[in-house]
């Protein structure tokens, strides 16, 4: 069953915990950033008065994963969207894909790869909650599966209404992500996508995909006539009694 996180703003204080633990976890450098880099991979910001935590969604249907040329990104059976810089060529489509704008790049690099969030992936299968999560003293940060992190939003929300907006971030969008959350303001106002389709941006990928046989085996023909037609011009050009080309087309 997939598993993933439940954010909740209202209980957020902004300690850090959850930054600090990624970054002892997952042996980042450095201080934590102001936002997400390649080498912060979660940190949380206020506005509107509110806390809000950003890191990957992971989306149950990762568009990143679907435009990756070379299998860097995949989804795990646990449910994390994992990133294997062996693989990666840097063509930062996923960069360009993510309907979140997750992943970043390190272009300070000779041989830049990209950072997110991989939710803990080694904790996760050993049956541990993720190092974020465990950090967190105030419950603002939960660990589970997705169908208890659902649960777990509707109770509080239905337990405090006027605490909430009545919406959780995350069931819907984008075809559902991993990472779920509830606020007490509008989730615009805390810098999150409203606008995301409801069904996962990657099908579209692969509905590009699914005719890119056809496409390739038309273009193909397409070229090799061009191709064909050139070579034989440049054949008939330099043949025998061309003016110009070779000995026999030159005057006396």
């Amino acid at each position: 069953m997939s598993v993933g996180l439940l954010f909740d703003s209202t209980r957020c204080v902004a300690c850090g915990a959850c930054s600090t633990a990624c970054k002892e976890q997952n042996k980042l450098p450095g201080p934590v950033d102001p936002e997400p880099t390649a080498r912060t991979w979660t940190t949380v910001q206020t506005l509107e008065g509110q806390n809000v935590r950003r890191l990957c969604m992971h989306c149950l249907v990762p568009t990143c994963v679907s435009v990756c040329p070379v299998g860097a990104l995949a989804r795990t059976p646990e449910g994390p969207v994992v990133y294997d810089g062996g693989k990666c060529m840097g063509c930062r489509y996923c960069m360009m894909a993510c309907p979140f704008g997750v992943p970043k790049y390190e272009w300070d690099k000779p041989v830049p790869v990209v950072g997110k969030c991989i939710l803990c992936t080694s904790r996760v299968k050993e049956g541990r909650p993720t190092a974020c999560a465990e950090a967190c003293p105030y419950g603002a940060t939960v660990f589970g599966t997705r169908e208890q992190l659902a649960k777990e939003a509707r109770k509080r929300i239905q337990e405090s209404p006027s605490a909430y907006r009545d919406h959780i971030y995350g069931l819907g969008e984008a075809g559902g992500t991993g990472v779920l959350m509830i606020a007490a303001v509008p989730f615009e106002k805390l810098g999150l996508r409203t606008d995301v389709p409801k069904d996962p941006p990657a099908m579209r990928t692969w509905q590009v995909l699914a005719n890119i046989p056809d496409f390739v085996a038309v273009w193909g023909c397409f070229l090799y006539g061009v191709h064909w037609i050139t070579a034989r011009r440049e054949e008939v050009a330099s043949g025998p009694g061309a003016g110009g080309h070779g000995p026999e087309g030159r005057s006396s």
